[in-house]
C-alpha cells in the first residue's frame, strides 16, 4: 500500500473513530492547536498557501505547525474527506476524555448547554462555538449525534477543544438547576437566570421533550416579535447565554 492510501484509509477509519477528531480545514486546526489538542496528522495541498494562512490567521500556533504536515497532491486531498475544505488544509488530532461529572460538580457559575435530541450538525457546531465565545462551561447533546462529528467540528471551527463537549444517554441527574428554554416560560431577562445553570433547548423541529419539561426547575422564554415562532438553534443559544449574568 502507497503512502497516499495509507492516509486516505487512516483518515476514512477516523472518522469513524471514538477516540480521533477529524479537523478539516484551518481554523478548526488552529482553534484545536490553541486549547491543547493533540495533533497526530496534517495533510496540506498548497504549503505556500498554508504558510499564508499562518501568518495571516494563526501565527501563535506556527512554531508547532511548521514542517509538521505533509504534502499531498490534489487528488490525494479530495479523498480525505466527502467535503475537502477549501484552505486546503485536513487534520486528524485524538480527542480529550469527556469529564462529564466534573463539568456538572463545578462550583463556577458558568451555565452548562444541553442541546436534547439535535437533528442538524451544523447547528451542533455553531452551538459549540457560541457556547466557547461566550464563555459557556460545556455543550452537552443527547440523541444520536456525536457532537464530535467532522461536521460539527467544522461549524464549531474546532472549538470542541476550548470547552467539554459530549453526548449523554439522557438528560443528566445534577445539583444545577435546569432550565428549559421554552415559550411558555418567565420572560428572558438580566437576571432571571440562576448561577450554574443546565440550560436545554429542544430539538430544531420538536422542541423539549415532555419529560424534560417536568423535570425542569423552571421555564424561560425568548421574547420575539408576534408572528415569530422560532429562531434558529444556534441563535437560541446566543441570545440565552449573553443574557447571563453569571458570564463575563
Amino acid at each position: 500500500m502507497s503512502d497516499s492510501k495509507a492516509l486516505i484509509q487512516r483518515f476514512r477509519e477516523a472518522r469513524r473513530d471514538p477516540r480521533l477528531a477529524v479537523l478539516e480545514g484551518f481554523h478548526p486546526l488552529k482553534h484545536a492547536l490553541r486549547f491543547g489538542a493533540e495533533i497526530l496528522d496534517v495533510a496540506v495541498v498548497d504549503p505556500g498557501l498554508f504558510a499564508e494562512l499562518v501568518e495571516s490567521l494563526g501565527q501563535d500556533v506556527g512554531p508547532r505547525l511548521r514542517d509538521q504536515y505533509d504534502v499531498v497532491s490534489p487528488d490525494t486531498f479530495a479523498e480525505l474527506s466527502p467535503t475537502p475544505p477549501a484552505t486546503g488544509v485536513i487534520a486528524l488530532a485524538r480527542r480529550p476524555e469527556p469529564r462529564i461529572q466534573e463539568l456538572l460538580d463545578d462550583a463556577g457559575p458558568a451555565p452548562v448547554v444541553l442541546l436534547e435530541r439535535p437533528t442538524n450538525l451544523s447547528n451542533i457546531g455553531a452551538v459549540i462555538r457560541v457556547a466557547a465565545a461566550a464563555g459557556a462551561a460545556g455543550v452537552l447533546t443527547t440523541g444520536t449525534h456525536d457532537p464530535w462529528h467532522p461536521h460539527v467540528l467544522r461549524g464549531a471551527a474546532g472549538l470542541n477543544y476550548a470547552v467539554t463537549v459530549a453526548r449523554v444517554d439522557d438528560i443528566p441527574a445534577t445539583a444545577r438547576p435546569l432550565v428549559a428554554i421554552d415559550p411558555e416560560g418567565e420572560r428572558l431577562a438580566p437576571g432571571v437566570l440562576p448561577p450554574r445553570a443546565l440550560l436545554a433547548f429542544g430539538s430544531e423541529r420538536q422542541g423539549l421533550s415532555q419529560e424534560l419539561l417536568a423535570r425542569a426547575d423552571m421555564r424561560v422564554a425568548i421574547p420575539m416579535r408576534s408572528g415569530i415562532s422560532s429562531l434558529n438553534l444556534a441563535t437560541a443559544v446566543a441570545v440565552t447565554l449573553y443574557t447571563d449574568d453569571h458570564l463575563a
